[in-house]
């Protein structure tokens, strides 16, 4: 049978259900949302003079929780029009519907009596053949569909997505023995590309992958903590970025998760397994008492950390599990957490910090890291046929930087296993094996490729042909050019891509250099030209740190210069002869923007978040930002003969003045920086092939590079019309005076000056009268003190 998802029902409308109902609306999935009828009038309901019947008391649960998508932070929504796609109900009135729909996801309480009485209710309303599956986070599969009907459990898997759904990329697709392999291909294929997810198949075990190693590694953590008397802050000084885990490391993670959630978790596995594992998966006292008192975390205002307000400041403290009392928060420092701050990167830092023999943190971090390590060893082949797997799981699931294995790497395999085994460890037979073959590593890299060691031999990692890895394209292709701001790089089909590799990818002379060289390179051998990266972020910015420095040495003619080759070279994109595609993800700010804007098209990640925010820095876009945002406001037209040149420039001028940034692609599309013929991929890892794909369409339709055009203007009584308005926040206390300085600049420039409304300027003319305010402010006192305290604390200054 060909599956194809068109519509898709979620039941149970909780925090998880929800989270999972806007995802799938985020990527125009019609989705219907259920869940129970209440049983009792709330007091509103009551003095409204509703009844049990009433459709708004039946359906409270679900439309109540679809309105609390739009208050929750971070937003599971990209967009308020994804809540047109979600449609609610109950559990009673509206089963009828599930027959029209080809997905059903069942995200109700982790019971698994209430799990079985859904699914059969959902077996009698389904339509034959509909994939039906569950988000359990480990309640055995097979039991819930036990006694369900045949084509139901063909049609059956889990599909554990992470919390929040929409942000965090693992996806636990989960099989029974039932499970059809069509289904099984077909969802883990829809994963990847329609729902944007990292997806490893995971076995019918307790908490699954991820869940397992992750509960079973804070535990540890929390019980190595407590034997070697350190504080809760101590802790997560150590455990965090030092290590490769997120910043939120250990406790403030349990603190955002929840802990009566953790201990739900954690619970799953103690009551399924035995021994020394069970023990482990043992909630200490003091947590249990953390729980008696709902200190839950972020939810119940605190948890193992409490924010309070001193003497008018926010002070945090950490709690202390012998006493049960908050006290001041202190971090680890020892020589080896010194070691580790001076080295860069995850692998380096881990070597430093296990470097000092004795050390507090040297022995904490490796009582912490050894467990894991053998644990993820010993389960290969039980939650999971690989390593691979297991690592992928613990990258996208918990946000480490390296799995299991892949850090066992970074510390040396043999180096590793041998202070395990003096240390006294027996360790699975297959590492012993590993050994004795003189294999040296879990993964090996050749020609471009990654191999992983799986049951005696290196087998290659396949990837979704999809997913071009712009590492492994360079060491299987070499680069075309590079310097050290920028490579290009030969992405087949034709095809090459300019890869930004500057700190923070932020643009200087080195980045502007590479993207003439590469345009003129792509103009003569190849067809079109992809601008994105796989760094952290597309482009924070242009380099700051250097325009502050010239322009507090007073060498304006300098900055002149880099200002003019930024706005000609920005010009370079907009007319090159063969198509240019922009493919911007995470933060792409000011001359990120203005790098995207002139491009042919843009193929932005679903998690873009674009903005020309030079206001916050006492400045104005400077690479032609201001002119190519007002362009491209007039092309979304879809009546340009019906401009309103007013409204359009003041809907640039406060998008800019606000240093408005947009929350996802979808939004940075009504924001005006996308139109409707440029692409969002849901998938970041497709993100340079789906570039590519657009840059081949485009030669294909006959591309044909832009002419130079002229621009419409609003002119002087646009200016005075914008300036008003600036000068209102000014008059109400919302605007400094330097603030209203740099508006009048941003107006001036808007407008294309004090001309007649309705005249056609060229480019070449808003562009220099860009240049000129853009020197003007950054002359400025004050902007330059705000450049200089952007750059140290990485916060605006209001001055």
């Amino acid at each position: 049978m060909e599956h194809q998802i068109r519509r898709a029902a979620v039941i149970g409308s909780g925090i998880m259900g929800s989270g999972i109902a806007a995802h799938l609306a985020n990527i125009g999935i019609p989705t219907l949302m259920l869940d129970i009828v209440p049983q009792a009038l709330t007091a509103e309901e009551e003095s409204n003079r509703l009844s049990l019947e009433s459709k708004a008391v039946r359906n409270r649960l679900s439309d109540k929780s679809k309105k609390a998508l739009t208050k929750q932070k971070p937003s599971p929504i990209t967009t308020k029009k994804s809540l047109e796609l979600i449609s609610t109900g109950n559990l009673e009135d509206d089963l009828d519907k599930l027959a029209e729909v080809d997905w059903i996801i069942e995200v109700v309480v982790e019971n698994l009596s209430v799990k079985k009485k859904v699914l059969n209710i959902i077996d009698e309303h389904r339509k034959t053949g509909s994939i039906v599956s569950s988000n359990t986070s480990g309640i055995s599969l097979e039991q819930m569909v036990r006694d369900c009907s045949d084509d139901l459990k063909e049609n059956f898997l889990g599909t554990h997505f992470f919390n929040p759904p929409r942000y965090l990329k693992l996806l636990e697709v989960i099989p029974t023995k039932w499970t059809n392999d069509n289904v099984l291909s077909y969802m883990k294929q829809f994963g990847e590309d329609r729902l944007g997810k990292g997806v490893v198949e995971a076995k019918d075990t307790p908490n699954f992958i991820a869940n397992r190693i992750g509960t079973y590694g804070l535990l540890v953590t929390v019980r190595e903590m407590l034997e070697q008397g350190l504080s809760v802050g101590e802790v997560d000084s150590v455990t965090g970025p030092m290590i490769g885990r997120p910043k939120s490391a250990t406790f403030r993670t349990l603190d955002v998760v929840g802990l009566d959630t953790f201990a739900h978790v954690a619970n799953n596995v103690f009551e399924q397994v035995d021994g020394k594992e069970k023990e482990i998966f043992r909630i200490p006292d003091f947590m249990a008492k953390m729980l008696d008192h709902k200190w839950l975390g972020a939810k119940t205002g605190q948890g193992f950390f409490l924010k309070q307000k001193k003497e008018g400041k926010s002070i945090i403290y950490q709690l202390n599990p012998q006493t049960m009392e908050y006290e001041d928060n202190v971090a680890l420092k020892t020589k080896a957490t010194a070691l580790a701050k001076q080295e860069k990167g995850t692998k380096r830092k881990m070597k430093a910090l296990l470097s000092v023999p004795g050390d507090p943190a040297s022995n904490f971090v490796w009582s912490i890291i050894k467990p894991v390590l053998m644990y993820s060893a010993e389960l290969k082949g039980v939650i999971a046929d690989d390593i691979l797997s297991i690592d992928q799981a613990m990258r996208w699931g918990f946000g480490w930087e390296l799995g299991p294995f892949e850090l066992w790497d970074a510390l040396g395999f043999e180096a590793t296993l041998n202070r395990m085994v003096d240390e006294g460890e027996v360790v699975p037979d297959w590492i012993t094996e590993m050994k004795d073959r003189n294999v040296e590593s879990f993964y090996k890299k050749e020609n471009g490729c990654i191999h992983f060691y799986d049951k005696g031999e290196y087998k290659e990692q396949v990837f979704n042909h999809k997913e071009i890895n712009l590492h492994l394209t360079k060491q299987k292709r070499g680069v075309i050019k590079q310097n050290t701001g920028a490579s290009l790089i030969d992405i087949g089909d034709g095809v090459a891509c300019l890869e930004f590799q500057s700190k923070s990818n932020a643009i200087g002379m080195d980045i502007l250099q590479m993207i003439n060289q590469s345009i003129e390179e792509v103009d003569k051998n190849y067809e079109g030209l992809v601008i994105g990266n796989q760094g952290k972020n597309f482009c924070v910015g242009a380099n700051i740190a250097m325009m502050l420095m010239e322009a507090q040495d007073g060498n304006f003619f300098e900055i002149d210069m880099v200002v003019r080759k930024f706005q000609n070279t920005m010009m370079q994109i907009k007319y090159a002869s063969k198509p240019v595609v922009v493919a911007p993800f995470g933060m792409t700010l000011g001359g990120g923007a203005e790098v995207s804007l002139p491009a042919s098209s843009l193929q932005a990640a679903q998690e873009t978040y674009m903005g020309l925010v030079e206001f916050g820095v006492g400045l104005i876009p400077g690479g032609g930002g201001n002119k190519e945002l007002y362009l491209k406001h007039i092309r979304n037209l879809p009546d340009v003969k019906e401009m309103d040149l007013l409204q359009i420039a003041n809907t640039v001028f406060e998008t800019i003045a606000m240093a408005k940034v947009s929350t996802s692609a979808q939004e940075a599309r009504e924001n005006g920086f996308l139109n409707r013929q440029d692409g969002i991929s849901t998938n970041q890892s497709h993100l340079i092939h789906d570039a590519k794909q657009k840059v081949l369409s485009l030669r294909k339709a006959g591309y044909v590079a832009p002419e130079a055009e002229k621009v419409p203007v609003v002119g002087e009584a646009g200016y005075a019309a914008m300036l008003l308005g600036a000068k209102h926040l000014a008059q109400g206390g919302y605007a400094s005076e330097h603030d209203l300085k740099m508006a009048e600049k941003l107006a001036f420039v808007i407008a294309g000056g004090k001309i007649k409304q309705g005249t056609y300027v060229d480019e070449q003319y808003l562009l220099d009268i860009e240049r000129e305010a853009f020197l003007s402010l950054i002359g400025e006192p004050k902007t330059q003190a705000r450049m200089q305290h952007m750059l140290m604390k990485g916060n605006p200054l209001r001055n």
